[in-house]
């Protein structure tokens, strides 16, 4: 499962000009010194929302909160494989990931 979602996370991102994908082991994209996706050691690809659109991502995807190496990842909800499959939905929901941590503070 880790390299097929790791190939279409990789064409997800490769889709949206305004950042990279960082890491070799741990894939993932950042922003003003905050991360904002990333594929985690099972192959769950998850991306970063403020509260109010987790709460509405969670439900409305009927999705999960990614959980990495043991850790909660706070704001992340797992894209799912019927997600991944909708490449445009995926796009756009990176590009406001993105959005959201250009929000916030630089770290």
């Amino acid at each position: 499962m880790f390299e097929k979602n790791l190939k279409i996370y990789a064409e997800i991102i490769d889709q949206c000009d305004r950042f990279e994908r960082k890491g070799k082991t741990v894939p993932y994209t950042s922003a003003n010194g905050h991360m904002f996706s990333l594929i985690n050691k099972d192959g769950e690809v998850g991306f970063r929302y403020d509260k109010k659109v987790h709460a509405e991502y969670l439900e409305k995807y009927d999705t999960a909160q990614l959980m990495s190496h043991g850790a909660n990842m706070r704001g992340y909800i797992i894209i799912h494989d019927s997600m991944l499959k909708d490449q445009e939905l995926c796009i756009k929901l990176l590009n406001e990931s993105f959005d959201y941590v250009m929000s916030l503070d630089p770290k």
